[in-house]
Formats: C-alpha cells, sequence, structure tokens
C-alpha cells in the first residue's frame, strides 16, 4: 500500500471514528505502529487530524478533545443512548443538554435523521456538527469549565425563544420527593429553561443517579414524561417513577 492511500484511509478512519488508536490503525491497515506514528506526524502537521497521546482525533476536537476512556459507566451510558433513539423521528427540533450520557446519545444519532438540534454542551455541538443531515444550533454565553456547557441569562434568552419537541435532559440526580437536581445553580436554571422550551422531557440517567439529591431544584416528576435508565423497566427501584405517571425505558 502506498503512503497517500494509507494516510487517506486514516483520515478517512479519524473522520467516522473521531477518535481512534496507533495500535487500531496499525492493525486495520496491517503495518506497523512505528508508521502509523510517522504518518500522524506528517497529517498533524497538515492540519489533516490531531496527534494525541495513542493516536489521533478529527481536527473538529482541536478546541476540545473528550478523552472517551474516561467516561464512566460507559456501556450503561450506551444502552441508555440505544433505548432513547427509538423516541426520535424526521423534522424533530431537539434539545439536548450537557453530561457525557447525552454525549453517548449524541454520537448515536441515526445517521439519516433529519432534524434541529439546540445544545449548550460544547461537545455535543462538535460530536454533531459532522453529522450530514442534522442543523446544530450552539447556544453561546458564559463556558462553565468543569462541564464545557453554556450558562447565564443570554443561554436562558436564547431559549425562551425556541419551540421545541423534545428535550432530552442529562440528570445529576433524581428522586420521589424532589424530583431533577443538580449541583450547580446555571446550570439548574438553564435546564429549567430547556424544559419550559419542549412539549415533551425525557430524563436520561444512569441507576447511580436515582434516589438521590442536589442542592439545586431543576423540576418536579411532574415535568417529566419519560425517564431513560440502563436497568430494567420493571426494576422495582423505579416504581415511585412509575406512580408518578413517568413513562419508564
Amino acid at each position: 500500500m502506498q503512503k497517500k492511500e494509507r494516510q487517506d484511509l486514516i483520515i478517512e478512519e479519524v473522520r467516522v471514528n473521531r477518535n481512534v488508536t496507533s495500535t487500531y490503525l496499525a492493525q486495520k491497515l496491517n503495518v506497523s505502529e512505528d508508521t502509523i506514528r510517522r504518518d500522524l506526524n506528517e497529517l498533524d502537521k497538515k492540519g489533516l487530524v490531531m496527534k494525541v497521546h495513542g493516536g489521533a482525533v478529527s481536527t473538529i476536537q482541536k478546541l476540545y478533545h473528550y478523552n472517551e476512556e474516561v467516561i464512566f459507566n460507559r456501556d450503561k451510558k450506551d444502552t441508555i443512548a440505544k433505548k432513547a433513539g427509538v423516541l426520535l423521528k424526521d423534522g424533530m427540533v431537539i434539545i439536548i443538554s450537557g453530561g457525557t450520557t447525552n454525549l453517548m446519545f449524541a454520537k448515536q444519532l441515526p445517521e439519516t435523521l433529519k432534524a434541529t438540534v439546540y445544545t449548550y454542551s460544547l461537545p455535543i455541538a462538535m460530536q454533531l456538527s459532522d453529522h450530514p443531515t442534522v442543523e446544530v444550533i450552539f447556544i453561546g454565553g458564559k463556558i462553565n469549565k468543569k462541564s464545557m456547557v453554556t450558562v447565564g441569562i443570554d443561554v436562558v434568552q436564547s431559549l425562551s425563544q425556541v419551540m421545541a419537541d423534545i428535550c432530552f435532559i442529562g440528570v445529576s440526580s433524581i428522586n420521589e420527593l424532589n424530583g431533577l437536581t443538580d449541583e450547580g445553580y446555571e446550570v439548574s436554571l438553564v435546564k429549567k429553561a430547556m424544559i419550559a422550551a419542549s412539549d415533551k422531557v425525557v430524563a436520561l440517567a444512569t441507576s447511580n443517579k436515582l434516589n438521590i439529591r442536589q442542592n439545586y431544584s431543576v423540576c418536579g416528576l411532574e415535568e417529566i414524561n419519560t425517564l431513560v435508565t440502563e436497568i430494567d423497566a420493571n426494576d422495582s427501584i423505579l416504581q415511585p417513577y412509575k406512580n408518578a405517571g413517568i413513562l419508564i425505558m
């Protein structure tokens, strides 16, 4: 295989997968890892990929590289993303909040989905930037550096002008008495605005977020239409949420 052909294949692998390791590329292309490292150095200098420790990421991630290897409960979040995907329909106006569960969900949006997505999450906006048929509207504002989302009055005001079909809201904590709560005051205000702007609210929560409480209220259970977790819908831990009239997936 000629170098030009090999490097073109590397670019395509990075574009499709966004984050690839040198080991994976070496096995895929049947060459040594040293050869791959030299290729990645050349492609990085040309601005065609971004070389990182152990591999490469898409150039769209130069602003912010999210290391998926450190996502906790990755398998659980992947299950939630697959479950939630059945709620999507062409033509929808969608709001997606931040968090790694929602990032996994955004990563798995069907390639043929035609929709408009509003998000205040920089990683999610970047993840969706390569989607061929999804229009992405990033809601600008002050960056919360811890969670890489925008917050503040500008974000809330922008959301007040949106009329969305569905909101996929990330969950920091949820319980029967307090509903949805969050650890950050500014983020809780933005989530309130997201919920107010949407006809339907879907909460995506790994089971470790159930039956706990944070300091700032987002909404009561009565404002949540659907709760998606990785556990079986008939698990007894979910009964209080069923009793509240929430559809469990």
